[in-house]
């Protein structure tokens, strides 16, 4: 993130100032990026919903309030919305590969190919174990902000990150990757 304190920037942003916002497009885009590709197994459409984000972001920033939330929390939140209206407007087969882990030939296959398992095994998770690992897991999120973002108890949480494990851990073994993940 930025040196700058965050309801500074907020403040700086709600007063019309360009490279406030700019600022806030260089500390989440990145971060955004990786949870909407993780989501939507499609580079593609995560770069749509992060695009609608900070649209959205942008038109409601009035409305954000530092002494709730974090912004990355508040920014995530709005990005899980859009990845379940993604879902509910367009249903993955899970069979598609994934984008993201189509990259050039110095990677290695089994790699390559563990990478793909993995992430369509997390497609057949549901929305709500999926957007929890991919937020505690692969973001770093701390429990209570996805929890916060997901509109659930910590506990609750807890419990939907140990389902979601375990299934992961079931559609892995099926696949032949057991205890590697």
């Amino acid at each position: 993130m930025g040196n700058e304190p965050e309801r500074q920037l907020i403040r700086r942003l709600r007063a019309g100032d360009d490279a406030a916002f700019r600022q806030i497009l260089k500390d989440h885009l990145a971060p955004l990026t990786r949870y909407a590709i993780r989501m939507t197994n499609s580079t593609s459409d995560a770069e749509d919903i992060v695009q609608e984000t900070f649209v959205k972001f942008w038109l409601s920033k009035d409305q954000f309030n530092p002494e709730r939330a974090k912004l990355t929390t508040w920014l995530h939140r709005i990005a899980h919305n859009l990845c379940i209206d993604h879902f509910r407007a367009v249903r993955p087969s899970g069979t598609e590969q994934n984008e993201a882990t189509q990259l050039g030939p110095e990677n290695n296959y089994h790699e390559d190919a563990r990478a793909s398992m993995l992430d369509t095994a997390l497609m057949q998770l549901s929305e709500q174990q999926r957007s929890a690992l991919v937020m505690c897991h692969y973001q770093g999120m701390r429990q209570n902000d996805a929890a916060m973002i997901l509109k659930i108890s910590v506990d609750a949480l807890e419990s939907t990150l140990r389902r979601g494990r375990t299934k992961l851990r079931e559609l892995l073994d099926d696949q032949g990757l057991t205890n590697e993940t």
